[in-house]
């Protein structure tokens, strides 16, 4: 099939909700995106995908699993308020691969999500120019079926694209620009005043999407890393679990009960015995990780084996939670109404069956609390009751483990 060209934007339909949902139901406290979707990005065409507080995705090699978590690490930095350039530093990459450019030699791509949260599903479309220069030429933020914000590229010529967000009442819109390389519903709260009914149901909206966005902790540990000793630092786990040494040194004394799980965790999960789990200054002032054995005997993390270090890293973000991870969550949301989302490309890379079930069976009880969310590639699909398991291969599709 010869794919058609881009489009700059499409407009889409608003979220019905789930099948048979009662629209009278308890809304959720804590806003979180509930769905996926890539309309035309990399490998992915007209995929959506639902998001459960544990969602798996699963597949052989090159079926996309990697570029789903990547979209959504994308939308996640742009609703903090990064450039689009910083968020994708090669656009071309993201461009579906038989797209023909347009008569304007222009090609491009399209995500969205959907957040669920007190104003119910809040949906976002976004349509990104990749060649010949990357801008964002279109942008809708939907609620209940009315638009909230729509954005469109006039002229090509200038850094902006026009904007018109809903107000209500003698003016139902009020237009005005937006830059092209920044997300226009991050930015709402900047421009929008709030006076109306209209205006500050696009800010309740606008709010919700932000804040499930802005909750997202990208991690892949990075075991050659993990080994060596590091510096004091402010005790905020690094995406790659650099300093996980230096993270050690600060929860083990601040929290007993969650170092009790860790170490817990950690002894179903490493060879030989684990009586405890810490850190200790080196010759040169820096910190080193150790694992202590119980019988007097020490042992230097660099010595452990790369699934017990991915493992061992893991299983320390799932039970610490955003006060030690380097996350930027929306610091005017109290945090008892803030849901961390994990994302963890090949989550089981170099960990064998025992080490991946217990860790699954780990985020499974962490995400039935409701405070941590998490989405996972991985390469067996092992029964994990509670996931959400995304299989992707000859077709998309999804089940409930």
């Amino acid at each position: 099939m010869t794919a058609p060209s881009f489009v700059p934007y499409t407009p889409v339909a608003p979220d019905a909700g789930p099948v048979g949902a009662d629209p009278a139901a308890p809304r959720p406290g804590r806003p979180s995106v509930t769905h996926l979707r890539l309309s035309a990005f990399a490998g992915h065409r007209g995929a959506g995908f639902e998001l459960g507080p544990l969602t798996l995705f699963a597949g052989p090699s090159g079926s996309g699993k990697s570029t789903a978590l990547r979209a959504y690490e994308a939308l996640a930095r742009l609703g903090g308020g990064a450039e689009l350039a910083e968020v994708f530093p090669d656009p071309a990459a993201c461009v579906p691969e038989r797209a023909r450019p347009d008569a304007q030699h222009r090609r491009g791509f399209r995500i969205g999500c959907t957040a669920d949260g007190p104003q119910g599903p809040v949906r976002l479309d976004l349509a990104v120019q990749a060649e010949p220069e990357l801008r964002i030429v279109g942008e809708r933020l939907t609620a209940g079926g009315l638009v909230l914000l729509e954005t469109a590229l006039r002229d090509p010529s200038r850094p902006a694209v026009q904007a018109a967000w809903y107000t209500g009442g003698a003016s139902p819109v009020t237009r005005g620009p937006l830059p092209d390389d920044r997300l226009g519903t991050a930015l709402l709260p900047l421009r929008v005043a709030g006076r109306t009914d209209g205006q500050r149901q696009v800010l309740a909206a606008a709010e919700q999407m932000v804040v499930a966005l802005r909750s997202v902790f990208a991690c892949d540990p990075r075991p050659r890393r993990m080994r060596a000793p590091v510096p004091v630092g402010g005790g905020r786990l690094l995406r790659g679990c650099d300093n996980v040494a230096d993270v050690l040194w600060r929860t083990r004394s601040e929290c007993g009960r969650r170092h009790g799980l860790l170490v817990a965790a950690v002894r179903a999960g490493c060879t030989g015995p684990v009586a405890d789990l810490l850190s200790e200054p080196s010759v040169d002032g820096r910190i080193r990780g150790l694992l202590d054995r119980g019988d007097g005997r020490r042992t230097d993390l660099r010595l452990l084996g790369d699934g017990e270090l991915r493992y061992l890293a893991l299983a320390l973000v799932l039970l610490t939670g955003p006060g030690v991870l380097e996350v930027d969550p929306a610091g005017e949301v109290p945090a008892a109404l803030q849901t961390l989302t994990v994302l963890a490309d090949g989550f089981d890379r170099g960990m064998d069956p025992r080490q991946t079930g217990e860790l699954l069976r780990l985020a499974a009880r962490m995400c039935e609390r409701g405070h941590i969310r998490m989405v996972a590639a991985v390469s067996d699909t092992s029964a994990v009751p509670g996931a959400t398991v995304v299989s992707l291969g000859s077709a998309d599709g999804a089940e409930e483990g």
